[in-house]
């Protein structure tokens, strides 16, 4: 399938994410930070938007769980944070990212776009067509996030998938406390109201610890 930026556009359009309610919230319910790893892609590809699972040029779409991946990034009084730039990145169905030093014996797929990045709309609304997270040697499934809020240091973490066993195992998921690991977690589901290609959708909001801050 030709990758269409016009149709994801529309489809972003019309998205009507939940609005969360604004209201103070408590600091236990502040997105937990996490550590960036070593395979963010050294170069950025020409196609660099949203939509990870069509690559422009390609007929072909992503090997994996295509899922509609969306939230809303808020600052700790519940009010949204517009026109902030949100990256995430992940290693494909293969368990390959797109990096130099990923030694993966898999081959890269090349209808994967690896990483991708949006702006937060007025109400703190993002969105990603991408895959559900597959493991690699050494780590459970996740997906590594990085927000730029305007004249802050990147705030960066990673979101993993809820009842996945390995994450018992993970030495980065175990590092954040128990009464926060929902915090980093969303449930993969099935779902209706998904995106066209789409088999599974994940909703998961984003919380930083000062109004327009990445802390």
């Amino acid at each position: 399938m030709q990758k269409s930026r016009r149709d994801f556009l529309q489809q972003w359009a019309g998205f009507a994410a939940a609005a969360a309610a604004p209201g103070w919230v408590h600091a236990a319910m502040l997105t937990p930070r996490q550590t960036a790893g070593p395979f963010y892609p050294p170069q950025l590809p020409l196609d660099n938007d949203n939509d990870l699972v069509h690559v422009t040029g390609l007929n072909t779409v992503a090997k994996g769980a295509i899922t509609d991946l969306s939230g809303r990034l808020l600052d700790r009084n519940g009010n949204p944070l517009q026109g902030i730039r949100i990256e995430i990145w992940q290693c494909d169905a293969n368990g390959r990212y797109r990096h130099p030093r990923d030694s993966g014996q898999q081959p890269v797929d090349p209808g994967f776009q690896g990483i991708g990045h949006t702006l937060t709309d007025g109400e703190g609304r993002y969105r990603f067509l991408t895959i559900k997270p597959v493991p690699y040697p050494g780590r459970t499934p996740h997906i590594h996030v990085a927000v730029y809020p305007k004249g802050e240091q990147p705030f960066i973490t990673q979101l993993y998938v809820a009842g996945e066993p390995r994450n018992a195992r993970d030495f980065l998921y175990d590092q954040v406390p128990a009464e926060k690991r929902h915090l980093v977690t969303a449930e993969f589901v099935h779902a209706a109201a998904a995106l066209p290609d789409a088999e599974l959708q994940a909703r998961w909001d984003i919380v930083l610890g000062v109004p327009g801050t990445g802390g």
